[in-house]
């Protein structure tokens, strides 16, 4: 669309060449990717990759992949003009330490969550112990085997649930 203006001689150069001080010819590979209404795409482009290379990326790309690639020169360029040491690489590690704050703060809300719940709803270890030992082991005074049952069963519940099911608020948490 911008070509057929420069081919009639009305439209001004693309922004690389104009920033070049250049004759803008109509093959030339930066016009449909840094037109003249845009300065400051190819001005930081140019900064950081320099021209010629600029033009040695487009030129070895097929044509249909050189916006992407145009795309990616122009972040992060933009990213290394804020950033020169560190460029699009700090604000990934930037990026990368919120995910983590906030992948933390979700492991706390849900332990949040879970410790409510216990707090919510009454234990039935009696009833689940009783119910797992047979009427002669009930009546043992120190009977390891009722001990060992309710360790499993309380184990087994509590690491069977979902913490993060908020559609079974209602439900028991000690249910297998």
């Amino acid at each position: 669309m911008k070509e057929t203006g420069r081919r009639q001689g009305a439209m001004s150069p693309c922004a690389a060449c104009k920033l070049l001080r250049r004759r803008c010819a109509q093959d030339c590979v930066f016009a449909p990717y840094f037109p003249a209404d845009e300065p400051q795409k190819f001005a930081s482009v140019h900064k950081v990759f320099g021209a010629s290379n600029v033009n040695k990326m487009l030129q070895e790309l097929p044509e249909h992949q050189r916006s992407d690639a145009v795309s990616s020169m122009v972040y992060e360029a933009n990213a290394r003009v804020r950033d020169p040491v560190y460029g699009c690489v700090g604000a990934i590690s930037s990026l990368q330490q919120q995910i983590d704050a906030l992948q933390t703060q979700l492991a706390i809300a849900q332990a949040e969550v879970v410790h409510m719940r216990m707090g919510q709803f009454p234990t039935t270890t009696t009833t689940a112990s009783t119910t797992a030992c047979s009427p002669d082991q009930k009546m043992a005074p120190d009977n390891s085997h009722h001990h060992r049952n309710h360790q499993t069963a309380t184990t087994k519940s509590f690491f069977s649930m979902d913490m993060v099911d908020q559609a079974n608020m209602g439900e028991s948490l000690w249910s297998c």
